[in-house]
């Protein structure tokens, strides 16, 4: 599952480089990125002092990132996958009871716009954390890291086949793209479906044939329910305390907001 052989997913994600927070260990990253998260979601929905604890919250982001030498572009780029969160949010105001008040002649709740704007702001940090991480650590060291945290190595087996088979399940599905348009195939209307339904099956069927003969190949090469993993990297107390002060400086920002408040 080399990174070479992927053109898309996270390897597409990853951002090369040589920076401290591409050298450290991925499984310290992890744990940053979810206590970081952690942080973000404990911040009280209706303080006051909030919007100013987020904007701290954005600034340790935007330094880690110019650390990291990854791109204002990147992250925006990153940000499309929270399109359901803003969705939500911005429904929130519409829906919700209670006091309201006037914006721009519309009648919202003052509850909703709170809430709205509380998760707004938390899926907004979180994902920017999220790609980050995926910007600065590769694929296969995202799942060494996950391993390193004891999660069950059949779901980091999952991962890695998913990861890898992506691109190749996606290679095919452009093929089938090509060879459909090249006979004259446009999907513009319902009558595609007739065209669509049987083509997702024989992808479907692929997928699932080629997924036995892999797991035979492995069989056949001794198999036993582990994949052969290389070294472990000891990570020092140094190297803890780079990768977690993210999450603490986040920590520290959220105990001042309390003491001001």
């Amino acid at each position: 599952m080399g990174a070479g052989h992927a053109h898309g997913g996270l390897a597409a994600a990853y951002v090369a480089g040589n920076s401290t927070v591409h050298r450290l260990e991925p499984h310290t990253k992890l744990v940053a990125v979810l206590a970081f998260a952690l942080v973000v979601v404990l911040t009280p929905v209706d303080a006051g002092w909030a919007p100013l604890a987020y904007a701290g919250f954005l600034a340790l982001l935007l330094g880690v990132a110019a650390v990291a030498r990854v791109r204002p572009g990147r992250l925006l780029r990153g940000l499309a996958v929270e399109i359901p969160f803003v969705l939500f949010a911005l429904l929130l105001p519409f829906v919700s009871r209670g006091p309201r008040t006037d914006v721009l002649g519309v009648s919202l709740s003052e509850s909703g716009l709170a809430a709205g704007g509380s998760i707004l702001a938390k899926a907004t940090l979180s994902v920017l954390a999220a790609t980050l991480l995926a910007a600065t650590t590769e694929p296969r060291a995202l799942l060494r890291g996950l391993e390193r945290l004891r999660l069950p190595s059949v779901l980091v087996q999952i991962l890695t086949f998913m990861i890898r088979y992506a691109d190749v399940i996606g290679g095919e599905l452009r093929r089938m793209k090509v060879a459909r348009e090249s006979r004259g195939f446009r999907g513009r209307h319902v009558g595609a479906l007739k065209v669509l339904g049987p083509a997702a099956g024989s992808l479907f069927i692929r997928s699932y044939e080629r997924g036995e003969r892999v797991h035979l190949a492995m069989l056949s090469r001794g198999y036993t329910g582990r994949l052969p993993t290389g070294p472990v990297a000891v990570v020092g107390g140094r190297a803890w305390a780079t990768a977690l002060s993210l999450p603490l400086a986040a920590a520290a920002v959220l105990a001042t907001g309390s003491l001001l408040g």
